[in-house]
C-alpha cells in the first residue's frame, strides 16, 4: 500500500499490452506470477529487500478511483518514523498468491479505503520503481487501473491495514483535478495531475501507457 517512490513518480511499468508511451512491452502479471515475494506494495504484507540482498520485483495493482464528480481518491502516507516526510498516493497493493491483478486492485481498495462498490476499468498506466521506505529498498512493477465509484462524500476509511500500514498511513481524501494541479504537497505518481487531466479530457488510452522508470 503506502509507497514513497513506490507510489511515486514517473516510474515506468511494463504494460498489460503494447505501451503507448516510452518503455518496453509487457503485460499485467497473471495468476502465480508474483513469484518470490507475493505481496506487491509497500506495507501490504510483503517484505522489502535488505541492503545488498537479492531483490525480488513486486507485482502491484493500483486504483485510480474517480467519483461521479471526477474527483480522485488519494491516501496520505509517511515514513513510519518520520511523519514529516509525507506524500499522497493512489490506493493499491501487492498480489497475494495466485491472485489476479484485478482481484488485488479491488481487495486493496476495500482494505485501505473501505470502498467495496467500485467498477474496475482498464489499465491506464504502468511503471517500474525502486525506492527506500522503512529502512529498506523496495523494487516493484505497478499497474494502474481506472475505477469508478457511485457513492460521493468521504470514503468510509480503512478496514484491514497491516501493522506497517497502520504506522505509515494518516488519512485519505478526494481531490479535484484543479486541486491536484495546484497542490504543493508531494503526490505520486509525480505526473498524476497531468495524467488525470489527460484522462478526463481524452478518456482512457487505447493501450496502457508506460511511464518512465524512477529510481530513488
Amino acid at each position: 500500500m503506502t509507497g514513497r517512490a513506490g507510489d511515486a513518480g514517473d516510474c515506468a511499468e511494463k504494460p498489460a499490452g503494447e505501451p503507448v508511451a516510452e518503455g518496453a512491452g509487457g503485460r499485467a502479471p497473471g495468476a502465480g506470477e508474483a513469484a518470490g515475494d507475493p505481496a506487491g506494495e509497500l506495507p501490504s504484507g510483503a517484505e522489502g529487500s535488505a541492503p545488498g540482498a537479492g531483490r525480488v520485483v513486486r507485482k502491484v495493482a493500483r486504483v485510480v478511483l474517480l467519483d461521479p464528480d471526477d474527483r480522485v481518491l488519494l491516501l496520505h502516507g509517511h515514513e513510519p518514523d518520520d511523519p514529516g516526510l509525507s506524500w499522497w498516493f493512489t490506493p493499491g497493493g501487492g498480489l497475494e498468491g495466485d491472485e489476479t491483478p484485478e482481484a488485488a486492485a479491488l481487495r486493496e481498495l476495500a482494505e485501505e479505503t473501505g470502498i467495496t462498490e467500485a467498477d474496475l476499468g482498464p489499465v491506464l498506466w504502468t511503471r517500474h520503481c525502486s525506492f527506500p521506505f522503512d529502512g529498506r529498498r523496495w523494487d516493484q512493477d505497478e499497474w494502474y487501473y481506472l475505477a469508478r465509484t457511485r457513492p460521493t462524500g468521504a470514503a468510509p476509511g480503512p478496514r484491514a491495514l497491516t501493522e506497517l500500514e497502520t504506522r505509515s498511513l494518516s488519512g485519505l481524501r478526494w481531490w479535484t483535478s484543479a486541486e491536484l494541479s495546484a497542490a504543493r504537497e508531494t503526490v505520486y505518481p509525480t505526473r498524476l495531475a497531468e495524467l488525470l487531466r489527460t484522462l478526463l479530457d481524452e478518456g482512457p488510452p487505447r493501450a496502457p501507457v508506460a511511464l518512465a522508470p524512477e529510481i530513488v
